[in-house]
């Protein structure tokens, strides 16, 4: 495994977190490269040594994130649902601002990260869904997926908008709960 400077690494995580906190404020296609340098104090020239624009960032930044998620995976899978679900909400806790950013459509915020969001989530549905039995004998799977998805999302969405009204650990419960009757796990 190859090592990366330590100096590249502090370069770009200031890079991430000026878009981010920018986007918090402005509107991404009105953000310039100019504003990511200055917020991130470095040249503008630095930028391009890492990104080819300002999307590339976005869509590393994007990336990062969701296989952050996906590291989670591993062990989430064999757990109850509410338990499951606590280490994802401390995540989108402790990523507030790019969570609430990247999730909130009026800031001009390219809406991919919700399609890959969903994307995810989706995916990982796929494994829990019980058709041989019970109340989801009779539905299809893409609807159910679809339904589970996008319903887990919106939650996201809702508890984020509002200000993290709920603990992640009762989030967990709640969410866990639903998707447990929904799946009929």
């Amino acid at each position: 495994m190859i090592k990366v400077d330590r100096r590249i690494l502090k370069t770009q995580e200031a890079l991430k977190k000026a878009v981010i906190e920018l986007m918090a404020v402005k509107n991404f296609d009105d953000i310039t490269i100019q504003d990511i340098a200055n917020k991130a104090n470095v040249n503008r020239g630095t930028i391009y040594l890492h990104y080819q624009d300002k999307y590339d960032l976005l869509d590393q930044i994007m990336e990062t994130h969701i296989n952050e998620l996906k590291e989670m995976d591993t062990w989430a899978c064999q757990m109850e649902w509410a338990d499951a679900l606590v280490p994802y909400f401390e995540y989108f806790e402790k990523n507030y601002l790019l969570f609430s950013t990247m999730l909130a459509a009026s800031k001009g915020t390219p809406s991919s990260f919700r399609t890959r969001l969903l994307a995810y989530f989706m995916e990982g549905f796929k494994g829990e869904i019980d058709k041989e039995s019970g109340k989801n004998a009779e539905l299809t799977e893409d609807v159910m997926l679809q339904y589970a998805g996008t319903a887990y999302v919106g939650v996201i969405e809702w508890w984020i908008r509002n200000g993290m009204p709920y603990s992640p650990q009762v989030m967990a419960t709640q969410v866990g709960t639903l998707l447990e009757r929904s799946f009929n796990r």
